[in-house]
């Protein structure tokens, strides 16, 4: 698959994860919706940092893929935070919010200006191996399991361009 229809398909999925997550009922909707969300935006931002911004780091991108990198991050701490909240803390709620208005910035940001570049810098056969690269990655880190789990140990600072 294309990698910028990958990435596009996966932040519709995620938005509409977090909408079922403010939406749950039962603290225990809400517990395992999280897991869900953590583990979807976990393995999301690990292809991106591991794999497509180093594949499209170029003349033009890089301040976006570094202003990606630092969103990526706020990303990461609001999850990590949300991972060590009970799902009935009065503080549960508004972060998850935050969390969804930030991830919906992050995605607007890279539609609008980060997409537009990859598809004009990568000729399509370039972005469907890239795709099935970053789709490889992401199987792997699911089958091992948890992978929201690891979200803690990657907020100290912004993941490195490479």
């Amino acid at each position: 698959m294309d990698a910028v229809e990958l990435l596009i398909r996966q932040h519709r999925t995620l938005e509409s994860r977090l909408e079922r997550l403010l939406d749950a009922a039962s603290d225990a909707d809400r517990a395992a919706l999280l897991a869900e969300v953590g583990d979807h935006l976990t393995v999301h931002i690990a292809s991106e940092e591991e794999i497509f911004y180093p594949a499209v780091r170029a003349a033009g991108t890089e301040d976006t893929l570094l202003e990606s990198l630092e969103e990526h991050l706020s990303l990461k701490r609001l999850l990590a935070d949300l991972l060590e909240l009970e799902p009935g803390a009065a503080t549960f709620e508004p972060k998850c919010k935050v969390l969804q208005e930030q991830t919906e910035h992050h995605h607007k940001e890279e539609e609008e200006h980060l997409f537009p570049s990859v598809c004009k810098l990568l000729d399509a056969p370039s972005r469907l191996a890239l795709g099935e690269e970053m789709l490889a990655l992401q199987q792997r880190l699911q089958r091992q399991g948890a992978p929201r789990e690891a979200v803690g140990d990657q907020t100290d600072e912004a993941a490195p361009l490479q």
